[in-house]
Formats: C-alpha cells, structure tokens, sequence
C-alpha cells in the first residue's frame, strides 16, 4: 500500500472511532487534529512526545488535550441549545460535570473556565467534591447538585454556601437523609435548596445495567418519595423542593432506553407537580455514552446514537410529556461527565521489549532425537497453501507430545529446546502463508491466540483499571510507522509482576480481535502506543499494585501552525511518594538501609567507597520514577 494511503482505517478504524479528532500523515504518524480550527494542520503525537523527552518529560504519560475537552463541552451545550430552539423548548439547559469522572484540578478547573459562558455546573458526590465544587467561581446560574450520602456537616456546607450565591441543590436521597436536612436548615435558620431522587424503574441494557432500575443502589421508590414530600409540607419546607432527580444509567448504549427512562421520569415530575411540589428543574442524570469502538450500535462498549440525538431525544421527550400533562417545562439539567471528558485524555508508552512466537529460522535434527522430531520437522517439506490447516494440526500434536514425553523423562531439555525453535519456525512460515492468502475462519482466530508478548512501560492497574476490572475496551494503536503495514501480532503486557496486567482485546476496523497488529520493534527508535478515550474515570479509580504510582502527565493546546503549547506538567510519582502512601517513611528507609551498610562495614564485608555507592543508589531509587527510565 503506498505510503500516501495510511493504514489508519483499514487496520485499526481510526477514522471510525477518533471523532475526527485523530488522523495518520504521510509519514504513518498519528496526528492531533484541532476541532475548534479544522484547517489547522495536524499535529504529529512522536514529534509532541519527542519535544516533551527533550524537556525531560518521559513516557509513560497521561497527554491532556485542551482543546478536545473545550470541544466536547461546546459540543454538549450547543446540542442541547439547537434542540430547545428547533422544538421551542421553553427553559434553557443547565448541565454540570460530575467531579468523581475526572477530579484532577487541571480537568475541573479546565471545564469551569470554559463551561462558564454555558452557565455550566458542577455535580458533588461527597463532602471533598462539595468542597472542589466551592473553590471555582461558577457562572451565577450554574448549579451545584450535591448527590450521594450526606451528613450534617455536608449539608451545613451546602446551605450556608448559598449566602455566597452559589446554587447548591441538596438531593435528597432518603427520608433518613431528609430529616438531617430538616433539622440542619432549622438550626442554621435557612432555607435550603432541594432535589429528591428518585429511583426509576425502566432498566437500561448495556454494562451498566445494574446502576438503573429499582434495584439501584441510589434515590427513593414512591412511598419513600411521597414520605419526604409530606413530611417537607409538615415542616415547611416544601417551597424549597425545586429539583427531581434520576439517574438513567451509565454508557446507555440504546437512545431508545434514553426516551423510556426521560418518560418515566417525567410522569413522576408531572405527579409531583399536582402533589403541589413547586419543581422547576428535571435533572436526568448521566448515561450519555462514548462510542469507544466507532460501531454504532447498541453494545457495551459502543453506542447507536449521536450526541445531537441524544439532547434532541430528551428535549422532544420531555417537552410533550410536560406538554400533555399542562406543566411548564422544567430546566433541563443532565450530569455527563464521561462524554464530556473520556475523549480529552490519551495514555501513552512505550514497548519495552517483546517475547516472538515464532522464529526464523529452524535447527537440523540430530541422530539421536526422538522420531516425533523427525515427524515435527518434516511438516516443512508439505507446506504449501492448500494444506496450511493440516500443518497446523500436525504442528501442534507432535509438539504437544514430546512435551508429554519431556514431562515424563523421556526427551531431554536441549532436545526439547529443539523440537520448540522447529514448532516456532514452523508458526513463522504458517503466519506467513495465511497472511497473504485465503484460509478458514478457525485458523485465522488460532493465529490471532499465538500473538508475540510486547512488553510495555505501564502498568494496567494504575492508569486503565476499568480495563482490569470491568473489561472496559479502550481504542489502542500504534503511534508511528502506520504508512507500514504491520508485520506481527501482539498482546499487550505492563511492568507489574501480575499475569491479570495484560490487554488481549482490541478494536479494529474488522471487530474486536484477540490480538493488536504491530510492527517489529525497531532498533534505533522507541515504539509509542496510545490508549486513547482514558480521561473519564481512570486516573483516581488507578491503584498502587506493586507500588506503581502516577505516571508523568501533560497538559497541552493546539496551535493554529501545526505546533503546541505545553500548558501544564505534572510529574509522575517518586518512589518515596509512593511509598508515603503506603504508610513507609522514606527517612526511616533511608536511614535503616544505611545501618545495614554500616554494620557491614564494621564487619569488613565492604569498604567505604563500597558505603558511598550503596547509599548513593538507594537514594537515587527513592528520588526515581516508578517506571523503567
């Protein structure tokens, strides 16, 4: 394929999944493409990262695109203003971000500052979040919506922030929770403001199933419902219930689940309305999903709707609803983080080395080998294209039984070793032959199972650990030579010493494969690849396994020549912060390795340049990075 018709689309569907925010140059780079000046030229991930290694900033890293994040904000609220209009909506939207998507300071502050001519809020699920949420100057009709389980001192900081003019909703989770709101609003003499869950009963499909429902974990069913309303009218109180909550549901991958639930929902509003509830506002939650795969379709890493569907869904939906009913139209708020944040993020590393499953070459067989060499090695003499699954078969008994007989004592480890390097040779020529003609499905998906090992510079748990634990599927790609066609298959393995710490699912233009096609490593140059779509939920969701920490992270903006400004550098954690967080005193580690050092001294065992040395490394090891460097 020539080099002018990258591979891009062909192998790894990046121009189905990226947005149009990714595109592959000439030269087989993956690129960065500005969405809010598309005329700007591209701008080359190995020449950023290279530029970012000449500062001192190494892989593995977190790349933040600010751009991207400004575009899916925009995006998001200009969706929803074209559908109010074109239905002749009669309130405005009013969306927020849910800190607990993304709660690094680059990312919050980021989304305010853009967010602010939109009037866009912030969504707090604990006390630390309220307490991020009241750091940001926020537009004067933005909300806050406090949601979650809440105690005294969460509420008291949710009322009294209000004297400052903020719009902070308390969603009342439970008639429990609805009396500590009563009796803090009652000692501090204030009127609160106050949204009441509730808990729908249409279920959504997808991954998220269990979030939505009656049987999610969060908000009140009806006789809980109507408690709280009565006993907020016995205190009082009931004026100050402006706002109905419900969670869709997370990643909704069917628009049509969109418009069932947003129905429910709107009943319950209409209800409430005639109960004499004054609400003015319906929050319909998260639930707007990211096509992680570029399908299109209703799965559970995909979606069958657009973003613009999805906002004119929900204001078509709820302006007939209101409309049958002879209600006001509530104003529109929903809490779309992972939409508004996933797309901004990419993680980057590079491969360390790789274990080949196959070889090039084959050794003879010698006089006294067992004869099942002999039958291993003479595939080689009848394999041709028409009997590629025949050899394939014969390949794999005869190897499977001189490992029975090695097990028993019968061959012995240099012949084994042999009959291992003829099996591998004998993979290399079937790859090859399968790769350049037609062979069968069942074939095709075996030599996807044997992929090599490419052995990469991060680890799973820290930076993808939806990945790990929910199989969460992340497009991934190589970031250069992609004007190449690949020449090997790989899954992919971190640095942890875990046999869970490797990725064997990947999105291709084809489906999802078992296997992701690299290119052989080259010798002069590092091999980068990108996980991308990471910056919804996993940098704080990360944990420490083998005491790997934060990689370094970068925060970046589009110029309009083709270059970029580095905006923000974060760096990675050192392995004293690490082990800080472990409850280890790096002075303490310090200071008893270097009595052992001592001791040995006195013993005669080192001399004190051998002191220096020692000490000297193991300070160095406490100041370094938690990845290979």
């Amino acid at each position: 394929m020539p080099a002018e018709q990258p591979l891009s689309e062909s192998i790894y569907g990046i121009d189905r999944w990226s947005k149009g925010l990714l595109t592959v140059l000439p030269n087989g780079d993956v690129a960065l493409c500005d969405p809010a000046n598309p005329e700007a030229p591209a701008v080359s991930l190995p020449a950023i990262l290279q530029d970012l290694q000449q500062s001192g900033i190494a892989s593995p890293l977190v790349l933040r695109v600010k751009s991207f994040l400004e575009a899916e904000i925009r995006h998001l609220n200009e969706s929803f203003a074209k559908a109010i209009e074109k239905t002749g909506y009669r309130a405005p939207y009013r969306g927020v971000f849910p800190i607990k998507v993304n709660q690094q300071s680059q990312v919050v502050d980021r989304i305010v500052e853009f967010g602010r001519q939109y009037h866009y809020g912030l969504e707090a699920g604990s006390k630390p979040e309220l307490v991020i949420a009241l750091a940001h100057r926020l537009s004067r009709e933005a909300l806050i919506i406090c949601n979650g389980v809440k105690d005294a001192e969460f509420v008291r900081l949710a009322i009294l922030s209000r004297r400052l003019g903020f719009n902070t909703v308390i969603v009342l989770e439970s008639p429990k929770e609805a009396e500590i709101v009563i009796e803090v609003a009652q000692e501090l003499g204030m009127d609160p403001l106050l949204g009441v869950r509730v808990k729908l009963t249409n279920q959504i499909s997808g991954k998220w199933t269990s979030s939505s429902g009656d049987r999610s974990a969060f908000g009140m069913n009806t006789d809980q419902l109507l408690r709280v309303v009565d006993r907020l009218r016995d205190k009082g109180l009931l004026h100050c219930l402006k706002l109905q909550h419900s969670h869709l549901g997370s990643q909704v991958p069917d628009v049509n689940d969109v418009r069932r639930a947003a129905i429910e929902a709107c009943r319950y509003f209409s209800e409430l309305t005639r109960e004499g509830v004054p609400l003015t506002h319906l929050d319909l939650g998260g639930g707007l999903g990211v096509d992680y795969t570029g399908e299109k379709r209703a799965s559970d890493n995909s979606i069958n709707y657009s973003m613009e569907e999805y906002c004119a869904n929900v204001v078509e939906t709820v302006a007939y609803e209101m409309d049958e009913a002879g209600i006001e139209h509530p104003v529109l708020v929903t809490e779309s983080g992972r939409a508004v944040s996933a797309t901004s993020s990419m993680l980057i590393f590079d491969v360390l080395e790789s274990t080949l499953y196959d070889a090039p070459d084959a050794p003879e067989v010698e006089p006294d080998d067992h004869h099942l060499m002999a039958d291993l090695a003479a595939i080689s003499g009848y394999l041709v294209p028409e009997r590629v699954q025949e050899c394939w078969n014969d390949a794999l008994f005869y190897r499977d039984e001189l490992r029975a007989m090695f097990r028993r004592g019968h061959v012995e480890l240099r012949q084994m070793a042999r009959a291992e390097r003829i099996y591998l040779h004998l993979m290399a020529r079937i790859k090859d032959i399968a790769r350049e003609g037609e062979h069968g499905a069942d074939l095709d998906m075996e030599l996807k199972k044997i992929a090599d090992v490419y052995h990469c510079n991060f680890s799973l748990f820290q930076s993808l650990p939806d990945v790990w634990a929910i199989d969460q599927l992340h497009p991934i790609a190589p970031l250069q030579m992609l004007d190449q066609v690949p020449d090997r298959r790989a899954v992919l393995s971190d640095i942890t010493c875990d046999s869970d710490g490797k990725m064997d699912q990947f999105i291709l233009s084809g489906g999802i494969s078992p296997s992701l096609p690299v290119h052989t490593l080259p010798e002069d140059q590092p091999y980068y690849l990108g996980v991308f779509f990471v910056g919804a939920y996993q940098e704080t969701l990360g944990d420490l396994h083998n005491l790997f920490g934060d990689t370094n992270v970068v925060t970046i903006d589009l110029r309009a020549d083709g270059g970029f400004d580095l905006l923000h550098e974060q760096e990675g954690d050192t392995i004293a912060e690490v082990l800080s967080y472990v409850e280890f005193d790096p002075a303490a580690c310090i200071a008893s390795f270097r009595r052992m050092v001592d001791e040995a001294i006195s013993a005669g065992q080192l001399t004190a340049k051998d002191r220096k040395t020692l000490i000297g490394a193991y300070r160095d090891s406490m100041n370094g990075y938690t990845y290979f460097e």
